[in-house]
């Protein structure tokens, strides 16, 4: 049976006194270095044991339990037995104490494991494969791409004539202030791979952008970046060389005062000053094949396609012509020309691609193409070799 209220309660001062003796020993066996008070306030016989008491003296307080409970002299022991409903102390907050956990229960946060004496720490992937000179190649080609941007790109490019596969797949990249030349065998699809990049031929199948726009998609907007020089001429050769070249200008957008400014340029550069009040129907192959080049270039285009465009030029318009075109490139021009002369594309040219049988076999630098011999070696090799004149003995027998 529980205990009855003592009647007699012992008086305020009396209460008072022990309580005020009962802290002051806490506060001096808390002031001893390294001392823990693990007093509760129940009875002896309900004391928990010493690993209970300690994960609760070590414990924070919840925000939720504000009472700080004071351990009771052995005097007021049976009393607090007699009397469990008997009010708890509490100090007021000015008196509050903080008891620091024993030492042996403060975890240190896990050392950084150490590493051998004489090994080097271990390098993080990204530092580990960007040395300086990968970093410095790095930024060398991106600065080289933000200075010269794709102007063509050719991808998967294909046509077929009925059964005859003229393209096959084509995959070209030129970049702007190239000098870009397209070599092959005859049919090997070089025309009709540029007559599909200056949109005269559609494809079956591929893309091709000039200056990032559609050649096909959107053809207006590419071809005004676009100077054409086609392989089978097709002028109006019932006009003069001047009525030509105004015509070519005023299409292209320019005013009248600036087409005769370049007219009178290009005709002094391609030495055609005499020619210009002569219908072009007149004209010979040479100059059929300059004023056709100066029409293409009256407009100042991003990108210039030349489709053989030195055939049947005598040397010294040629040589004429290689130097405005150089000019042209060195100042942001891009020019993509097909030749079958290979010492002309190896002197002129710092790109060349090899087609054959419309698919490209070799393309890049020409000295990549070329390797350690000349680019006619290289173009022998890949359009299959020289072909063998056994059985001709019968040209050795004259008809005389």
């Amino acid at each position: 049976m529980p205990a009855k209220r003592t009647p007699a309660r012992t008086s305020a001062a009396k209460q008072t006194e022990q309580t005020a003796a009962a802290v002051a020993g806490v506060l001096d066996e808390v002031s001893a270095p390294g001392s823990v008070d693990r007093a509760t306030t129940s009875a002896p016989s309900e004391q928990p044991s010493p690993e209970v008491a300690d994960r609760i003296i070590v414990d924070e307080p919840r925000p939720d339990h504000t009472q700080t409970t004071t351990p009771v002299s052995a005097s007021s022991t049976a009393e607090q037995a007699a009397d469990d409903t008997a009010p708890q102390t509490t100090p007021a907050p000015s008196e509050s104490v903080s008891v620091a956990p024993p030492q042996e229960e403060v975890v240190a946060p896990a050392a950084a494991p150490k590493r051998p004496v004489g090994r080097p720490a271990a390098t993080p992937p990204s530092a580990a494969t960007s040395s300086p000179a990968a970093t410095t190649a790095q930024r060398t080609e991106a600065a080289d791409d933000d200075a010269h941007p794709v102007v063509l790109s050719i991808s998967g490019l294909v046509k077929q004539f009925g059964d005859t596969v003229a393209v096959d797949g084509v995959d070209l990249e030129v970049r702007r202030g190239s000098f870009y030349g397209i070599v092959g065998p005859n049919g090997a699809g070089k025309t009709t791979t540029l007559s599909m990049v200056t949109g005269l031929l559609r494809p079956d199948a591929g893309s091709i952008t000039v200056q990032g726009v559609d050649v096909w998609q959107d053809p207006a907007e590419a071809k005004r970046a676009i100077g054409v020089l086609p392989d089978r001429l097709r002028l109006f050769d019932r006009l003069t060389g001047s009525q030509l070249l105004y015509y070519s200008g005023v299409l292209r957008g320019l005013d009248p005062a600036t087409v005769k400014s370049r007219t009178a340029d290009l005709a002094r550069a391609f030495g055609l000053d005499d020619a210009l009040g002569r219908l072009v129907s007149d004209y010979s192959a040479g100059m059929t094949k300059k004023i056709a080049l100066a029409a293409a270039l009256i407009h100042s285009p991003r990108l210039l396609i030349l489709d053989e465009p030195f055939e049947s030029v005598d040397p010294v318009s040629a040589a004429n012509v290689i130097e405005i075109l150089q000019r042209y490139v060195a100042n942001g021009g891009t020019v993509v020309l097909s030749s079958h002369g290979m010492d002309f594309i190896q002197r002129v040219c710092d790109h060349v691609a090899i087609i054959v049988q419309g698919k490209v076999l070799a393309a890049g630098s020409v000295d990549e193409v070329r390797g350690t011999g000349t680019l006619e070696e290289r173009f022998v090799e890949l359009a299959g070799g020289r072909k063998s004149a056994e059985g001709m003995e019968w040209l050795h027998s004259f008809s005389d």
